[in-house]
């Protein structure tokens, strides 16, 4: 061994000169040199936890975007659930019904014959009641019908009569078979007490209604005036004073003629009077309702 001694344990020096040598007397170095040149190998240090994630894809292209479902579909699920929900109920109340069937069935398994005749009678007086009861309304009903008719009834008779009052009062117009009088006083004598009479012969031959050259005769109407300047209820007429009246054509023509009637003494007087027969006559002078300045209706109390 060259060099200088050791101690005996000591560590061999790295940098010692026989490191290089093999013991064939040979460099390290030399072999190296004598060893053909290896191909350059590539190391690779792979990382575990790289090698367990997968491995990237490429990039797709977004597909395209899948179609709104159809409101059908959405309809037909609310339908299905609206049916799944009344089927649930219905079978619900049948098995309450079924049980409380089977318990009343079961309770009156254990009763005596005494009590169920007691409640065989408490349900036939129950029913006897609740026929009673059916028959009252029934009878309610007649009576509440019968009373709709007679108020319909009543109700189509006032209005028949507030009909008939309105045309004796002149209120509204009227027409029907009558007369056309034409009382012509050429010399102007014609007298308040000719008109007079004519209006009370017609009255009382059954005459409905009436008028004097466009004035309404009414239950108050007054003539007025002096011969050649006569008045109706204070409006001017004059000559030839035609009257219209509306009742029995035949009647009234009777009434004017008889003997000493209108006819006579217009006649006495100058004048003339004629008379015409009609199948229709029209009334149609109004005059406002006379209301009374006294008089009040009688309440009965």
């Amino acid at each position: 061994m060259s060099g200088p001694d050791r101690p005996a344990g000591a560590p061999e020096d790295p940098q010692d000169g026989t490191d290089g040598v093999r013991d064939d007397g040979v460099r390290d170095d030399d072999a190296v040199h004598e060893q053909p040149p290896d191909e350059p190998v590539e190391e690779r240090t792979e990382d575990p936890a790289a090698a367990q994630r997968p491995r990237e894809q490429p990039p797709e292209e977004p597909a395209a975007a899948a179609p709104a479902p159809a409101p059908r579909r959405r309809r037909s699920s609310l339908v299905a659930a609206s049916l799944i929900a009344v089927l649930t109920v219905l079978l619900g109340f049948a098995i309450a019904v079924q049980v409380r069937s089977t318990d009343t069935g079961e309770a009156l398994e254990g009763v005596r014959e005494e009590d169920l005749i007691g409640i065989l009678d408490d349900l036939d007086a129950r029913e006897d009641r609740l026929r009673a009861q059916i028959a009252d309304q029934r009878a309610a009903l007649r009576e509440l019908s019968d009373t709709d008719s007679r108020a319909a009834a009543a109700l189509a008779d006032a209005s028949e009569r507030a009909e008939a009052l309105a045309v004796l009062n002149g209120t509204v117009a009227a027409e029907g078979p009558g007369l056309v009088i034409t009382i012509r006083d050429p010399e102007g004598q014609v007298r308040v007490a000719d008109l007079l009479d004519a209006v009370q012969e017609l009255r009382g031959a059954g005459a409905e209604t009436m008028q004097i050259d466009g004035v309404r005769v009414g239950v108050s109407t007054a003539v007025t005036g002096t011969p050649g300047d006569l008045r109706v209820d204070g409006r001017p007429v004059t000559a030839p004073y035609e009257v219209v009246v509306i009742g029995s054509a035949q009647d009234l023509r009777t009434a004017m003629s008889i003997p000493g009637g209108v006819v006579d003494r217009v006649g006495r007087q100058g004048g003339s009077v004629d008379i015409e027969q009609r199948d229709r006559v029209v009334v149609d002078a109004l005059r406002p309702l006379d209301e009374p300045q006294y008089a009040q209706p009688d309440t009965g109390d």
